[in-house]
């Protein structure tokens, strides 16, 4: 039996305006090295300026994770040489990062958790963007100077559900906290996974292969199970040492397979020194105390849920997660409806629909309010489930208001005893040979009525007076 040790480094792009040394722009998906400078391209004689916004964001993902934040960090030069790093070093921190020994708790869906240690967060600068096309390679270096957060876990996870518990977990803190968009398609979000394994009991490590640059949940979770496979097998074969050697590998979403990229570089390598062109960075504890004062965390807003709302682990688990189904659900809150109806209709029947469609909560085509009025209408007796579900399928495809969708569709619920009895007394009238079974002691039929009823009501009947008013008139 083998144990698995899993240890993460994730880049999480900072939402600062301007890059981490000087005031180009950081906007996405610009014309290539149009966001550029004398700084970005490393100009003679261009000179770094620290962005303070940056360095006040990775505090405050300090304060998010309980992590001890440095009063005292030091940059320092990164060298190596790659067509998109036009200063061949990048500015990083080394030595003294801003933010070191945090802590982050996994939940699993038994309800227990498992803390995973944070090493450290380090500020330092994205690099350009190769492009390889057939015979030749371009460059955008737009991306050059990018301010990045990179966070570093220990290696306390021990397979790849917990991998991809706490990066889905620290996916969602930096964005509660809003110093990241991290959108994972367009490389906001990314991670580098350290992968080995060693017999059970084993004190020492195995050796460590890295997979770089993922930004896949499902891919991050299927590159570590082909790893963890590629290492056992290997190990189990007595090819250990000449298969699994320290190097930084790739993996292929086609194949489903990782390969050899490069040696893995030790941190001699890179030949570490501190920068000359920039001074110690010093935080003062007021500055400190200042980032402290972060929103409300998903931790913190799930037991909130569970003890003010009374809403299950699980639901609040599950809308918590993101950012902006946490707000969602906030905002249908506001419009005066149960917190039971709002936490089904959102996890259940509109993230039905929307997963259906391929859509995001950001995209959804029912905003919060008119989700809002469904269920008020629905509480109301307005409108009954099968109406609510149908009015939500409707609106999907139609921009119009809750109201008029009802009165569209003749979904409005008849409450009036008058015109129930009528149809009630039809329906007795039509089957005069089950109401004598019924009343015969064969009380069964009592649902064969109540759908008779609705049948003939076209759905438009109050179930709940239809029970009441039948049980009435049998007697």
């Amino acid at each position: 039996m083998f144990e698995i040790v899993i240890g993460l480094e994730v880049h999480a792009q900072l939402n600062t305006k301007t890059k981490i040394f000087c005031s180009c722009p950081t906007s996405f998906n610009e014309h290539q090295n149009s966001n550029t400078c004398p700084t970005c391209l490393a100009l003679p004689g261009a000179l770094p300026v620290l962005n303070k916004e940056a360095v006040n964001k990775a505090m405050m993902f300090g304060h998010a994770v309980n992590a001890t934040i440095n009063e005292k960090s030091i940059f320092n030069r990164k060298n190596y040489f790659y067509p998109d790093n036009p200063k061949a070093y990048q500015i990083s921190q080394f030595d003294v990062a801003i933010v070191e020994d945090g802590e982050l708790m996994i939940d699993f869906e038994d309800g227990s958790s498992k803390r995973v240690g944070i090493t450290r967060a380090h500020l330092e600068e994205d690099a350009g963007k190769n492009t390889h096309e057939a015979n030749h390679s371009k460059v955008d270096l737009n991306r050059c100077g990018t301010p990045l957060l990179e966070i570093v876990s220990e290696p306390d996870m021990r397979s790849a559900e917990e991998a991809v518990l706490y990066l889905k977990k620290l996916h969602s803190i930096v964005r509660y906290l809003d110093i990241s968009d991290a959108n994972m398609q367009e490389g906001s979000f990314r991670c580098d996974v350290n992968i080995s394994i060693r017999p059970e009991g084993q004190e020492e490590f195995g050796t460590r292969v890295e997979v770089k640059n993922m930004n896949s949940f499902k891919f991050i979770n299927q590159a570590i199970n082909y790893e963890v496979n590629r290492q056992i097998e290997a190990y189990e074969d007595g090819v250990y040492e000449q298969e699994v050697v320290q190097e930084t590998r790739l993996f292929n979403t086609d194949t489903g397979e990782t390969r050899s990229m490069r040696g893995k570089e030790e941190s001699a390598d890179y030949r570490y020194f501190p920068d000359p062109d920039l001074l110690p960075l010093i935080v003062t504890k007021a500055d400190i105390e200042k980032a402290g004062n972060i929103p409300e965390l998903p931790d913190e807003k799930k037991q909130r849920y569970i003890d003010e709302l009374g809403i299950r682990a699980y639901d609040a688990t599950v809308i918590c997660a993101d950012k902006a189904v946490a707000n969602y659900f906030d905002e249908v809150l506001e419009c005066g409806v149960s917190a039971k109806n709002a936490v089904n209709y959102l996890t259940n029947e509109l993230n039905g629909l929307l997963n259906k469609e391929g859509l995001t909560i950001h995209e959804s085509p029912i905003d919060a309010q008119k989700l809002g009025a469904i269920i008020k209408n629905l509480e109301d007796d307005t409108i009954n489930g099968k109406g609510a579900k149908k009015l939500l399928e409707f609106l999907m495809g139609e921009q119009t208001e809750v109201d008029a969708a009802i009165e569209k569709l003749g979904l409005k619920q008849v409450s009036d005893d008058g015109a129930i009895l009528a149809i009630i007394d039809e329906v007795l009238s039509n089957n005069e040979d089950k109401v004598e079974e019924y009343k015969g002691g064969k009380e069964k039929l009592f649902g064969f009525f109540v759908g008779q009823v609705m049948k003939a009501s076209r759905g438009s009947a109050n179930p709940a007076k239809v029970n009441e008013l039948l049980r009435e008139k049998l007697g």
